[in-house]
């Protein structure tokens, strides 16, 4: 199999391995349900051709949270979107302004290929295996914010 175009990882299987990720998160059993924000926030900045800007602030501002403050901040990230994008509030993407404090998207002169961890490796073995879960989506956020940062330097 080739690589993919969008991430580089080693066999072109990323949207399959997305969609069962997707399986294990609406399962709502941890590790992989309270990580699905970040996942598909990791998947996206990944395979940018799948994603709309209007989400690209908000899913910034979630894997930094992630990152700095542990699993809390996404709950409260999480749910603040919900809110935002109920028909009580115009039914509107949450943005940046909506989670003061985040650090703002990257300006980016090209889009990253290749990341240190992709989806491939997440997976592990293809099954997304519940040990050591929260660490390999943990250093997949890492990687997905290294490249776009490093992109942006350039």
């Amino acid at each position: 199999m080739s690589s993919c175009k969008e991430c580089g990882a080693g066999r072109n299987a990323c949207e399959s391995l997305f969609h069962e990720l997707l399986v294990r998160d609406y399962s709502g059993r941890p590790p992989w349900a309270p990580l699905h924000a970040v996942s598909v926030a990791c998947y996206l900045f990944q395979h940018p051709t799948r994603t709309d800007t209007e989400t690209t602030a908000f899913y910034w501002a979630l894997l930094h949270a992630y990152l700095q403050q542990g699993i809390d901040a996404l709950t409260f990230m999480t749910q603040r979107a919900r809110q935002r994008n109920s028909h009580r509030f115009g039914g509107r993407a949450p943005t940046a302004d909506d989670f003061p404090g985040a650090p703002p998207f990257p300006p980016v002169s090209s889009t990253p290929t290749t990341y240190a961890v992709t989806i491939q490796d997440v997976a592990a073995d293809g099954s997304f295996p519940a040990e050591g879960y929260e660490d390999r989506v943990r250093r997949w956020a890492d990687a997905t914010i290294s490249a776009w940062k490093q992109a942006s330097a350039h």
